[in-house]
């Protein structure tokens, strides 16, 4: 009984989610919390560099924030339709709708930060 309630309980959303063209949508569009979709490449230094920081942070912020992970070698439709001219970019959008953009690593102080925001519902704007 106690392990079903512990699996109840957890959210599905706590380490990045690959997105794709084919789950754009429904992972990130019609997510019900704010999403922080990093582009990124795997020959990419900083890109390498931001990923277990924003592991981490998915993991503390599970079910209020999601990170999604845009592979832009594989996914070059998506990567072009955000503009991604360097790598990485993360791009937070709440309610299907862009409210913010970070070209390269800022460190992980100011993500933990946009994280938090993002989990008390405060505007980035």
């Amino acid at each position: 009984m106690l392990a079903s309630k512990t699996h109840e309980t957890k959210t599905t959303h706590d380490r990045p989610v690959a997105i794709t063209e084919q789950n754009f949508s429904a992972e990130v569009l019609e997510s019900d919390v704010p999403v922080v979709v990093d582009f990124w490449a795997p020959w990419c230094g900083p890109c390498r560099q931001i990923g277990p920081v924003l592991d981490r942070l998915a993991s503390q912020h599970a079910g209020q924030v999601k990170v999604g992970k845009v592979n832009v070698d594989e996914e070059q439709v998506l990567a072009g339709a955000f503009q991604i001219r360097g790598i990485p970019t993360l791009v937070v959008l709440r309610n299907g709708k862009v409210e913010g953009q970070i070209v390269g690593f800022p460190g992980p102080a100011p993500l933990a930060d946009l994280f938090g925001k993002l989990s008390r519902g405060e505007s980035l704007r």
